[in-house]
């Protein structure tokens, strides 16, 4: 099956309120919750390594800088809102809040990691008095492919249609697609937009804006782009394209890791992809001589190559997906609205592959937002790189003949020679102690 690039936007860029992976969590917890006829005294969860090493330690929104597996869920449970799926907790406020630390502190909420599952996995239980209900949420973080009361199943508008567990979904059949394509064909989806299309580009836009602006006024999180922003102030670093993607970009990731209750345009499963594969370009176009359309243009490229990548890398991995598959996007996007062709892009993309390929993901954090500013700066460089003829020869490393070689390489680095880091990361992380609520 075909799809367009209409069909791409509309499956891999949603907005998402907080991180994506604690969401996901209070999402099976609410979906589940939903369904029981009283109120709930206990909830279970049963989590993929790569969700519960994501959920640790990262804020969830509305609660003031706290964090926690079993808040999250308990938050989803309390006052989620499944029906709005990834901004399921848009409505938390302090009562709600007070009501998931008591049931978490109580151990009323029980997390169990599921070492070996590959792929990402959410199943939550919740129990009241007399009833069970569960959710089953898999392969995407919004993806519920199941819902059942004390056994027997529940069809449900939240259950997306045609999922079911184990079975293939639409962006299953999408990425499939996108594989057989050649950079050349995934540059042209670009004639296929249209003023709807353009119109959501700008939402997207709109909305990590808001968050950068956020992080600039308040220095939330971890303040890299503050810190940024005062260094030039102070005149002991000079503000270029280069810094100026670095400093927007990671203000807007202090914001949401530190909880800021303002959505995010996702890209390709993640609010940080979406950051770094939007607000690169924003901050690059300021000091070209471009139109709207062709910044929107080179947004909506960024979105396909950061798509194109994911599906080679899998939704989550021991590899900073904002690194190499927004970082992909964003150099792809850069590249473009600087006026360079597919051979330039190609190039740009190889570039940014042998930088930043070695990025380890060690879950959701504030210090995302240092990654963030790299990959950001990187995929400008890369792009300024491979515009003035230098690019990295196949013969290097993971590098191949082709980009579409090189972000296929990446993945098998990222799905099969990646798997025991990926564990030992997690591990290093249950070494230390987390006390939130």
């Amino acid at each position: 099956m075909a799809y367009a690039v209409k069909d791409l936007l509309r499956l891999e860029v949603v907005p998402a309120l907080g991180c994506t992976e604690p969401v996901a969590i209070a999402l099976a917890a609410s979906a589940a919750s939903s369904l029981l006829p009283e109120p709930w005294q206990r909830l279970e969860l049963w989590l993929d390594p790569n969700v519960y090493k994501n959920g640790l330690a990262v804020s969830i929104p509305g609660t003031d800088g706290l964090s926690g597996l079993d808040l999250a869920a308990a938050l989803g449970a309390s006052c989620g809102l499944p029906e709005r799926k990834l901004e399921v907790l848009a409505e938390v406020d302090g009562d709600c809040v007070a009501a998931a630390r008591e049931a978490a502190a109580s151990g009323r909420v029980e997390v169990t990691l599921l070492p070996d599952v590959r792929g990402l996995h959410v199943r939550a239980r919740a129990i009241s008095a007399n009833h069970e209900a569960e959710a089953f949420i898999e392969g995407l973080h919004d993806n519920i492919v199941a819902l059942s009361l004390d056994g027997k199943e529940v069809e449900s508008p939240l259950i997306v249609p045609g999922c079911t567990p184990g079975g293939s979904s639409r962006i299953d059949d999408l990425e499939n697609w996108l594989k057989t394509l050649s950079l050349r064909e995934l540059v042209a989806l670009l004639d296929q937009l249209d003023d709807e299309d353009l119109d959501f580009l700008q939402q997207g836009v709109d909305m990590n804006i808001a968050l950068a602006e956020q992080g600039l006024k308040f220095g939330m999180g971890l303040g890299v782009g503050k810190t940024l922003e005062r260094l030039v102030r102070q005149q002991l670093i000079k503000k270029d394209m280069i810094l100026a993607a670095r400093m927007l970009t990671s203000s807007a990731s202090d914001a949401r890791m530190a909880g800021a209750p303002l959505p995010a345009m996702s890209s390709g499963g993640s609010g940080n992809h979406g950051l770094t594969a939007i607000l690169t370009i924003w901050a690059v176009k300021d000091y070209l001589d471009v139109t709207p359309r062709q910044v929107l243009e080179a947004v909506a490229l960024s979105h396909v190559i950061t798509a194109y990548v994911k599906a080679h890398t899998g939704r989550l991995s021991a590899v900073c997906g904002c690194s190499v598959a927004a970082g992909a996007g964003a150099t792809a996007g850069v590249t473009h609205l600087l006026g360079g062709d597919v051979r330039h892009i190609a190039g740009a993309i190889k570039n940014l592959m042998e930088d930043l390929a070695g990025i380890i993901c060690d879950g959701a954090k504030a210090g995302c937002s240092l990654k963030l500013a790299t990959a950001a700066g990187t995929a400008v460089q890369a792009a300024l790189f491979s515009l003035q003829g230098v690019n990295v020869h196949f013969t290097d490393g993971i590098i191949g003949q082709s980009p579409e070689d090189t972000m296929r390489n990446v993945g098998t680095l990222s799905t099969e020679g990646m798997i025991a880091t990926d564990r030992t990361i997690l591990n290093i992380m249950l070494e230390k102690k987390f006390t939130d609520v």
